[in-house]
């Protein structure tokens, strides 16, 4: 094995945390400069080239097989002459947890993406759906609940059956209200339910999901779905005849049972979904806010 450098320890490589791990870079407005000293610090240690080098050597089909994958959904896109789609994705302090890959494949399959600042815009853009990942709208609850007049559109957006997915963080925001630390602010008042942030992990790790009758997406799958969630809060008060499209075969999701809440065009789950393997997410949200655009 060959040797390229090594890193010693050096309190200027440490990066602040938080609950729920790393402080995300959409919070930081000097992450470019961490991360531009924390690469100027281990450039001194090790060869970077060659270590380049290495990993340029290493065939890997898994890479190129993902890579083909994404140009033949586009290229089916384009024979099948879909008129792009415009999704919401909020995007700010709050809301930040997206995977690049997925943001991407979304473009892929025909979005165009149009970002909105929660905490900031006062109404939506014309788009045709809402992406609203996750995050943390605890640490800005309250400049969240300011912004009423966002809230009511994104409501009126549901209501009107606009199409949405959310999660986590975005299921929190679309809840009746969030408490964290002895306050309670109220949120979009979607979801039938409270949520409230604990000092435990309330769903943290691998889940795994079973698709129900009631989700809304096109291309029902038969076997279990992987994901992931990780998180503080909890969702009270929810009503027992509520639908969900995912039973929860292992993991918490919202219940302990189920994840996934629908409410017309509305997804929202703990779930953190990832568009590998075969949860086509990206491909099926789409596809749903294709058929219910005509």
């Amino acid at each position: 094995i060959q040797v390229v450098g090594c890193v010693r320890r050096n309190n200027d490589l440490v990066i602040d945390e938080r609950h729920l791990g790393l402080i995300p870079s959409n919070e930081k407005s000097e992450s470019q400069q961490i991360i531009n000293r924390i690469a100027s610090i281990i450039e001194q240690q090790v060869d970077l080239e060659q270590f380049v080098a290495i990993g340029a050597s290493i065939e890997s089909d898994a890479i190129g097989s993902v890579a083909s994958e994404k140009q033949s959904v586009a290229q089916a896109k384009k024979a099948e002459h879909i008129d792009p789609v415009k999704v919401g994705v909020f995007q700010d302090a709050s809301f930040g947890f997206y995977y690049a890959d997925d943001l991407e494949t979304l473009q892929f399959c025909g979005a165009e993406l149009v970002a909105i600042d929660a905490l900031q815009d006062l109404s939506l853009p014309e788009v045709d759906a809402l992406f609203i990942g996750g995050g943390f709208p605890e640490t800005h609850m309250q400049a969240l609940s300011a912004n009423e007049r966002l809230m009511g559109e994104v409501r009126n957006f549901i209501e009107n059956h606009g199409v949405v997915y959310a999660e986590c963080g975005g299921l929190m925001y679309l809840s009746e209200s969030l408490t964290w630390k002895d306050k309670e602010c109220r949120m979009c008042g979607v979801l039938p339910g409270k949520t409230v942030m604990h000092e435990k992990p309330q769903g943290r790790g691998y889940i795994r999901l079973a698709e129900t009758g009631k989700m809304p997406w096109p291309g029902a799958q038969s076997v279990e779905l992987a994901a992931h969630e990780f998180h503080y809060s909890s969702l009270e008060g929810m009503p027992e005849n509520c639908d969900y499209a995912f039973r929860v075969v292992r993991g918490h999701g919202i219940d302990g049972y189920n994840d996934g809440y629908v409410y017309k065009n509305l997804l929202a789950n703990y779930a953190h979904m990832r568009n590998v393997g075969n949860n086509h997410w990206a491909e099926r949200f789409i596809a749903h806010i294709v058929k219910n655009r005509k």
